[in-house]
């Protein structure tokens, strides 16, 4: 993929970062399809890869799928303000997103969501009786599905910022778009 026509106004380049983020959530093979979310500990932080599901660029929130019994879930619980970061090496991108996480684990934003992702393999990362991150014998060993949803949530990160960062031959350049505004800052 060849890189586009460089935005050059701080409006432009917001609105070229929500419709990259949009294509990410469709795109298995984006870049920020696969984002880091850090989340803070009482002594100190903690970062995973996650999946980004969907995009809705109009309430400014980011969608992730996760098991309800997660460490992440506990973080986000204890302390809702998290960051996310995406690097894509085609865009010469990197997009930091301070995020306030909340947590659905009913209801029918959750039915609707697990009615189509039951039907694919990723079900299963759900469906486990362990949950992630315990101590198991045999990493092989085939998990019985069930006929419930299992431990399936969907984290909702609304995005109280955004800090970008372009490095190109012709010149690095940084925004940040937040509720202040949107304004130039020092690569």
């Amino acid at each position: 993929m060849a890189r586009a026509e460089r935005p050059d106004t701080l409006a432009a380049i917001e609105a070229a970062v929500w419709q990259e983020l949009a294509r990410a959530a469709l795109d298995k093979h984006h870049a920020w399809r696969t984002p880091v979310l850090a989340t803070g500990l009482s002594d100190g932080a903690d970062a995973r890869v996650v999946v980004l599901r969907e995009v809705d660029p109009p309430t400014r929130t980011l969608v992730f799928y996760t098991d309800i019994r997660s460490g992440k879930v506990a973080q986000c619980l204890e302390q809702p303000t998290a960051t996310v970061v995406m690097w894509s090496s085609v865009l010469g991108w990197q997009l930091r997103c301070r995020v306030q996480l909340s947590l659905d684990t009913q209801g029918v934003s959750v039915l609707s969501r697990w009615a189509r992702l039951k039907l694919s393999p990723a079900a299963q990362d759900y469906l486990s009786p362990l949950p992630p991150g315990s101590v198991i014998d045999d990493p092989v060993r085939p998990v019985l599905p069930r006929d419930d949803r299992g431990h399936f949530g969907v984290l909702f990160a609304r995005v109280d910022s955004l800090d970008w960062l372009e490095l190109h031959r012709d010149g690095h350049r940084r925004a940040r778009f937040d509720a202040d505004g949107a304004r130039w800052l020092q690569p």
